[in-house]
């Protein structure tokens, strides 16, 4: 009944949304307009996406709205991005659920199912939907091949996006199994190399890092392949090398994660509790200070790490590419 109800729902709306991109189109002498299925699978894809967030408890109702939000745009705009986004959404979501009982001992507000609200959906989706934007400002709606010869711009500002999802990617990989499977080592702080307990801001370990260039490559994968789809023989066949995009993604994810952990060394309280026995980010009676300072919050932390890796992928990918071709 409720794939009814979508389907009943979806449809009018991606036909008024096309109707509209069609007047538009016709009146300021464009030759180009949204075809009508790519309305409708933005339309419906993030509500699938939505609803089983929601079901999985991977996103809590704020979070949900956001979600649909940053997937329209992502989708609309190219489906390499959804494709992503998607990878990154399951993965993510299953990394976080992944022995949270193991995580809840030293993570002070650790929740049950590791439910997503607004803020972090935008912190973690909202870079790559604004980049997204400004590709369809230049581009329009279409799946293109990375070329920097051809197609600059348009191949900045989908390495941007690449760049921003696979960041934040990389760094869920690797705090939520990093931590997991790092259980016997203890991190050291990035800025200082010094052993710091499980759990504080910048605290990094070997397993953590392989784990982040991992969840890079999974989102460049998903681009890669979904690119293979999307494009002719014939256009692949002229292009340069387009599996550079996976070597870009785990490049991304790895300067992420890499990224995030020098601002939460530097810019983020953490502090031991003795009484709780778990980290946490404030001051207080009974904290004993470890490093940082409070400047920053861990959403603050995430949204900069994925517009800096986000401005930085396209120049990986650039002399990646300029290397190979």
């Amino acid at each position: 009944m409720w794939l009814v109800m979508l389907l009943a729902f979806a449809m009018p709306v991606s036909i008024a949304c096309w109707l509209v991109s069609l007047v538009y189109t016709a009146f300021n002498g464009g030759t180009h307009c949204v075809n009508p299925w790519r309305w409708l699978v933005a339309t419906i894809a993030p509500i699938l996406i939505m609803r089983w967030g929601l079901k999985k408890r991977s996103l809590d109702k704020t979070g949900a709205v956001a979600g649909l939000v940053v997937g329209f745009v992502l989708t609309i705009s190219s489906l390499c991005f959804f494709s992503s986004l998607l990878a990154f959404f399951v993965l993510a979501s299953k990394a976080t659920k992944y022995k949270s009982s193991t995580k809840k001992k030293f993570e002070e507000d650790f929740k049950e199912g590791g439910q997503r609200n607004w803020i972090q959906v935008l912190c973690n989706g909202g870079i790559a939907a604004q980049f997204a934007v400004l590709y369809m400002l230049d581009s329009g709606c279409t799946e293109r091949i990375v070329d920097f010869k051809a197609w600059y711009n348009s191949s900045l500002f989908s390495m941007a996006v690449l760049g921003a999802l696979a960041c934040s990617c990389g760094d869920t990989f690797a705090s939520e199994i990093g931590t997991v499977f790092s259980i016997n080592t203890a991190p050291r702080l990035i800025t200082s190399l010094r052993i710091v307990p499980k759990g504080t801001n910048g605290g990094i370990t070997f397993i953590g890092t392989l784990s982040s260039g991992m969840g890079g490559t999974f989102v460049g994968v998903a681009y890669y392949l979904t690119l293979l789809m999307c494009t002719s023989d014939f256009q692949l066949q002229k292009s340069p090398a387009q599996w550079l995009i996976i070597p870009t993604a785990t490049l991304a994810g790895l300067l992420g994660s890499t990224i995030d952990s020098y601002l939460g060394a530097l810019f983020q309280y953490s502090g031991f509790d003795r009484e709780k026995n778990c980290i946490v980010e404030h001051p207080g009676p009974n904290i004993e200070f470890i490093s940082g300072s409070e400047v920053l919050d861990n959403h603050s932390v995430n949204l900069l790490s994925a517009l800096l890796t986000g401005l930085l992928t396209p120049k990986i990918a650039f002399h990646l590419w300029q290397c190979v071709v």
